[in-house]
């Protein structure tokens, strides 16, 4: 009984929308991690990719579970649309690299990397620790300028690329402008 109701007010809690800490204006703290995409590790660095222009970080809580294969495989099929708008994205979790190789591939179709936060610091730095251990399933899209244009929090993966998105295409035609 303990363990059934432990798990409803989990299932509670983690269905329930939440704001993100770090907020529009604020300047995304800088990292470099070790990330895979089609199964080939290599270095990404937030920095290098803005000088490409912005950037969607999305903190998920752990590979291969229900909620965050779905948010991986939307963000996948999505990715046209992410790159035609000039975007990067980047998936972080405090999985290991091992895992992300074959996450990447399986999961995320290899269409786009995710980094491997093991430690914790990027996910600390970023405001988005759910528990140790994981993160909370937190989206921020990043100007090329280092600030947070957009950030939404919601454990569900439903609004994750729709509203990431939306933000661009609302960055992109403001800064035509």
């Amino acid at each position: 009984m303990k363990r059934f109701v432990v798990s409803l007010l989990a299932t509670l809690l983690c269905s329930l929308p939440a704001a993100a800490t770090m907020k529009p204006g604020d300047l995304a703290p800088a990292f470099t991690l070790q990330a895979a995409l089609d199964g080939k590790e290599f270095t990404f660095s937030l920095a290098d990719a803005l000088k490409k222009g912005p950037v969607v970080v999305y903190f998920y809580p752990k590979a291969f579970t229900k909620g965050c294969s779905i948010e991986a495989h939307d963000f996948a099929q999505a990715i046209d649309r992410y790159h035609a708008l000039g975007a990067t994205v980047i998936g972080v979790s405090h999985d290991d690299i091992a895992t992300l190789d074959k996450f990447s591939v399986a999961v995320c179709q290899s269409r786009f990397p995710v980094a491997a936060d093991v430690d914790g610091k990027v996910m600390t730095a970023w405001d988005t620790v759910l528990e140790p251990g994981f993160a909370n399933r937190t989206s921020y899209v990043i100007a090329p300028n280092g600030h947070i244009l957009y950030a939404f929090t919601d454990m569900s993966p439903d609004h994750h690329v729709e509203n990431t998105l939306k933000a661009l295409q609302s960055w992109r035609t403001d800064s035509a402008h």
